[in-house]
Order: C-alpha cells, then sequence, then structure tokens
C-alpha cells in the first residue's frame, strides 16, 4: 500500500462488498497524498456509500470508475461522481478517459448498476421472460438477438455465458432490492430454472457449462450443446428456422433490416414487437432517474455491450409516434415526457441540421447539440447533402467546397468499387470543388 504514495490516480478492484472496500479506503487514505485522484470499478455498489468516513481531500477526489470487461475490447467507462466530488475531477477523468484512454466515457448517476448494466441487464431478463411466454428455445433466442438486430454474435444466452450466469443473477437481485420504485421491477425476478442453474454450478464458460455446454463428438470433433429448459438436459443445437429472418438475411443496411423484422408476421415478428415495445417502454422510465441526457443511454449500450445502434436511436427508426401508439394498443406505458415531446410535434429523438446532430432534451423541451459536434465533421451526418454513391462508396459535400467520401466494406478493406470511388471524388472535385 504504501507504494501509492507515488501514483497520481488509485483504482480500486477488489470484491464488491461494502465492509471490504471501506477497509481498503482506509488504508488509501493512509498512504495517498492529497490531490491524489482515487476512483472505484465496482460496478453495483452506490459510489458514496463508499466515500463515508473519508477526509474531505479524499471525498473531493472520489467517484466511480466503471471500466467495462474486458476493457482491452470494451470501449465504455462510466464516469459516477458523488455529491462530495469536485466538478473538475469529472471534467478531467470525462476528457482523459476520452483522449488519453480512447474510450467512450458516459457521465451516469449514482444509481443502482449505473447506466449500461441497468438496461442491458433489464434487456436480457425482459427477452428470458419473452421466452416463455412464446415459448421460444436458447438457439431460437440467439438467432433473434445477434447480429440480425445489430447486436454481438454472443446475443443473449451466450452473453450471459460469457458474463457469468452468477455475475447476472447478482445483478438483476441488486436492482430489484434497490429500486423498489422501478415499474418494470418484475421483469428482475429470478425463474426457477435460472436459480436451478447458479445450484448446480452451471455459470457459463468459468465452469465450462452454462446455457451452452462444449464436448466431443464421437469422432474427437468440437460440439456445441445447447440446454433444455423444460428438460434441464443438454442436446443438439437445432437451427431456428423463421420467415421474417430469411426475409431480412440479404438487406445490409441495418434501418431497413429493424423495420422489416419488425414487421413481421410470424413469431419472430411477435418477438420483436414485445421485445421492443417493452425495452422502449424501460428507458423512456429511466429519464431523468439514471441519466438527464437520452444519448448517453445510447453511448453505454453501443459501447459497453456491442450493440450497433442505440436503444433511442432504434425507437426513431421505427418511428416514434407510430411506435409509441402501436405500444400503447399492446398495454405498453411510456413515460409522461415522451407524449408531451409528440404533442409538442417534436417526433424524433435525434435531428441532423448543417451537418451536426441534436438530441432531444426533456428537461428544456428543445434539442441541444451532442458534444463533440464542434470538433469533429461526422460524415453520416451529411446524408442529406450527398452527390454520389455505388455499392462500397458515399460521397458527401461538406461545405466549404470540398467533398467528403467514405466507404462500408468489412474492416474497411479497399476494393474495386472503393478505387473507383477514390478516382470519382477526384474527379469531381477537381472539377468542381476546392478539394
Amino acid at each position: 500500500m504504501k507504494d501509492i504514495a507515488g501514483c497520481d490516480w488509485v483504482i480500486e478492484v477488489v470484491v464488491e462488498r461494502l465492509d471490504i472496500k471501506q477497509k481498503v479506503f482506509e488504508q488509501v487514505e493512509k498512504y495517498r497524498k492529497p490531490g491524489t485522484l482515487i476512483t472505484s470499478n465496482t460496478s453495483g455498489i452506490p459510489i458514496h456509500m463508499m466515500a463515508e468516513g473519508r477526509t474531505e481531500d479524499f471525498k473531493k477526489h472520489f467517484c466511480g470508475t466503471h471500466f467495462f470487461n474486458p476493457p482491452r475490447y470494451l470501449r465504455l467507462l462510466e464516469i459516477i461522481p458523488t455529491p462530495y466530488t469536485d466538478p473538475e475531477i469529472v471534467d478531467f477523468l470525462m476528457n482523459y478517459g476520452d483522449l488519453y484512454l480512447g474510450k467512450t466515457t458516459v457521465l451516469c448517476k449514482d444509481t443502482p448498476a449505473f447506466i449500461a448494466n441497468r438496461i442491458g441487464v433489464f434487456g436480457m431478463m425482459a427477452i428470458m421472460n419473452v421466452k416463455e411466454k412464446l415459448q421460444l428455445s436458447i438457439d431460437e433466442i440467439d438467432a433473434l438477438t445477434g447480429p440480425i438486430i445489430g447486436r454481438p454474435k454472443s446475443a443473449t444466452f451466450r452473453t450471459a455465458d460469457v458474463v457469468g450466469i452468477d455475475t447476472l443473477v447478482k445483478v438483476a437481485k441488486g436492482v430489484a432490492d434497490n429500486c423498489p420504485n422501478d415499474e418494470a421491477r418484475e421483469q428482475f425476478d429470478i425463474p426457477a430454472w435460472l436459480d436451478k442453474m447458479v445450484a448446480n454450478n452451471w455459470l457459463g464458460d468459468k465452469t465450462g457449462q452454462g446455457f451452452f455446454k462444449k464436448t466431443k463428438g464421437p469422432g474427437g470433433e468440437k460440439e456445441i450443446l445447447t440446454l433444455n429448459l423444460d428438460t434441464m438436459e443438454y442436446g443438439a443445437r437445432i437451427k431456428p428456422k423463421f420467415a421474417t429472418l430469411e426475409a431480412a438475411k440479404p438487406i445490409d443496411d441495418l434501418y431497413s433490416r429493424l423495420k422489416m423484422l419488425v414487421a413481421g408476421q410470424d413469431k419472430a415478428g411477435e418477438f420483436y414487437h414485445l421485445f421492443h415495445y417493452g425495452l422502449f417502454s424501460y428507458i423512456s422510465h429511466r429519464i431523468p432517474e439514471i441519466s438527464d441526457e437520452l444519448y448517453r443511454v445510447d453511448d453505454g449500450m453501443m459501447a459497453g455491450f456491442g450493440w450497433e445502434i442505440g436503444a433511442f436511436e432504434s425507437w426513431d427508426v421505427l418511428g416514434v409516434t407510430k411506435t409509441t401508439e402501436a405500444m400503447k394498443a399492446a398495454g405498453f406505458k411510456v413515460a409522461p415526457w415522451i407524449d408531451e415531446m409528440l404533442a409538442a410535434g417534436n417526433k424524433s429523438f435525434y435531428r441532423i441540421e448543417g451537418g451536426k446532430k441534436y438530441c432531444y432534451d426533456p428537461a428544456s423541451k428543445t434539442y441541444k447539440m451532442l458534444p463533440g459536434g464542434e470538433a469533429f465533421i461526422v460524415m453520416s451526418n451529411y446524408t442529406d447533402k450527398q452527390i454520389w454513391k455505388n455499392g462500397s462508396c458515399r460521397l458527401y459535400d461538406l461545405g466549404d467546397d470540398v467533398l467528403g467520401l467514405q466507404w462500408f466494406t468489412k474492416m474497411g478493406s479497399i476494393g474495386g468499387e472503393v478505387l473507383a470511388g477514390m478516382q470519382t471524388a477526384i474527379d469531381k472535385a477537381e472539377k468542381n470543388y476546392k478539394g
């Protein structure tokens, strides 16, 4: 512990127990020099509780910095100040995390599970409940909730195996216990089969089996078996067949694909209705409880859970007015500020004007520019200024007589269409533009 006297920033990552953390901070306080940053990587314990009993200098320099695991791959860093944290420290960490650590830094309120885990774990538990309602299998759910809707390949149940089923249960129970006023609290109730998995020590990858189990086939080849939650036995994986999925697979554009999936008339379409309506209802009620700004919720889910598109942005894609009406007809409630927003003629959460992206702010009932808008030119904000395209590229007029070329190939690879795009961009620039 004495070695921390020479450090500028001390991060605590010990076991998730308040009493142990407080003992550690007692030691830290003996050795840290005044002015040193001290933060906790807790994913669930209220940050202000850990600061109790500490000196004023400690409290001023203390807050939560929740790095998503594994930090090497996941971009999210949640910054959670306490009422005692010096605002300058918060500004420093938001900037340092973004600029020097390359993270998506998201400012959170000190509420249970912060932003990403609160929404992410709700999403996973809600999907498990819809699974029961529609009698879908684990393989079917993972086919419906993976890359097809812009989510990681690990989808829902595979993600639970990677995270650890005991961890998932712990966070869900933490929300249920600490959020008595959460209108969807019953979604966090642990199903009997999930309790049984924890009792059996089937905790996912760390114990060798969870919702999936790796074995060797008769010829020694690797085989992955799936758990049947009705029989609690493992069996061969069955490839799901849904007409809606087959129709949507060839569509490259995620926005168009989402619309098609939600319009599906089979069981997959029914799943997407219930799944999106539940999610949209939940996020609407979390403003301003977990965040004053909508975009922070979307940033948290994209950077922490690997979503390609945020939840509020998905709602925009499906049409806020139309979807809200359908939600109400299906018995899902939205927070009052959504009705106020629509009544005032504001039909979307995000809007783009003059190459800048704005987000609706429920507190002021106006649209505010997203941070970083002044510092960067974001090509995708110029879709209304597109002057040419082919299968891989888009060419935009960025103003000031300057063109911008963007291509969308896998891993940014350069093939014939991209080379043709570059040549076209140069030709057009030389004829009619300055650059």
